[in-house]
């Protein structure tokens, strides 16, 4: 039994020798400590042996317990150690190399500009207000004293949800709730997006933005709205541009004009740009039509007004020579990295 216990001494140190990794450790334990193990079954059979054998055979199983043991936490802090230094090697940083620049990003150019539009009034002192995009026919169209054969009516200019519902087609609504809600004086910009129902193309978007003003107090005339529209256009493109008003016909306006601003490219010698005029159009304008006023609750004999529209992503495409007004919305990285 003495020689029984020193092969599986033996067997043992050699087998934990070779192990390289703590599963295989485990299953060598197992093996030779376990409940079933082969020193177990060794030490089951000392009920056959000599009351003076017993005692050498139990040391010397004692003594091998205790080396198989003491090899099996040897090499349990040797893989350990193994373990680490493989995980340590594998997690390596070299502190010295540059680092990964994180893609950072940038304003859509229709954003960018909308905030420095949005600067330049409110340091005219006006308010940025936002009303439904889902709007009342009322407020998109009657309150402006637009009547029920005018074309802006027709159903292929406008989405219609019902016969009362629709999605707006300018942000000239939001300046008939702001006057319903607030009195006189008034000085507002409503910015957001509106619908119209244009086939897609270069000009044309059934989706657009639009950036409309309001003001309204006593004694407003003619000449504070070409002097605040000179201003905005001064600080938006710079203190060297010209405007000129032509007269035209808003229904919500009266007397109305269509704003331009002189070519940026060939400063009125006409080029492609401006397609030879010189001059390229920028905004609709005019002063509050009474009828207007009086359905908001105002008096058009104690108070006066001027309103102007200006198309977002016209403004865009002036500022960046833009020919393509599809760019903005295609999310294409080329063009948007550009800004």
């Amino acid at each position: 039994m003495l020689n029984a216990l020193q092969n599986i001494k033996e067997q043992a140190a050699q087998a934990l020798a070779q192990v390289s990794d703590p599963k295989a450790l485990e299953e060598l334990r197992v093996k030779y400590l376990g409940k079933k193990g082969e020193l177990t079954g060794i030490l089951k059979q000392m009920g056959k042996l000599s009351a003076e054998e017993r005692p050498k055979v139990g040391a010397f199983a004692n003594e091998v317990r205790a080396s198989i043991e003491a090899l099996i936490e040897e090499k349990a802090a040797a893989l350990k150690a193994a373990l680490q230094e493989q995980k340590l090697k594998a997690e390596r940083l070299d502190v010295t190399m540059p680092g990964k620049a994180a893609p950072m990003g940038k304003p859509h150019p229709l954003s960018k500009v909308l905030d420095e539009v949005g600067e330049i009034f409110l340091g005219m002192g006006f308010s940025i207000v936002e009303g439904p995009e889902v709007e009342l026919d009322y407020y998109n169209f009657e309150a402006l004293n637009i009547p029920k054969n005018h074309p802006a009516r027709d159903t292929q200019d406008t989405f219609y949800i019902t016969e009362n519902v629709l999605l707006r087609t300018q942000t000239s609504p939001v300046q008939v709730r702001t006057m319903e809600k607030q009195k006189p004086p008034i000085r507002v910009i409503a910015p957001g997006r509106v619908y119209r129902s244009d086939a897609v193309d270069a000009t044309h978007s059934p989706l657009f933005h639009q950036i409309e003003g309001l003001v309204v107090d006593k004694g407003v005339t003619m000449a504070d709205l070409k002097g605040t529209l000179e201003m905005f256009t001064k600080r938006l493109y710079g203190e060297d541009s010209v405007v000129r008003f032509r007269p035209h016909h808003f229904p919500f306006t009266e007397p109305s004009a269509e704003m331009d601003v002189q070519c940026f490219s060939c400063h009125g010698e006409g080029c492609r740009l401006c397609k030879g005029e010189g001059w390229i159009e920028l905004l609709g304008c005019g002063m509050v039509h009474p009828k207007v006023l009086s359905n908001c609750g105002i008096d058009p004999e104690e108070y006066s007004g001027f309103a102007f529209g200006i198309g977002l992503e016209r403004l865009v495409m002036r500022r960046y020579n833009i020919d393509d007004l599809r760019l903005f919305y295609e999310n294409d990285l080329r063009f948007l990295d550009q800004f």
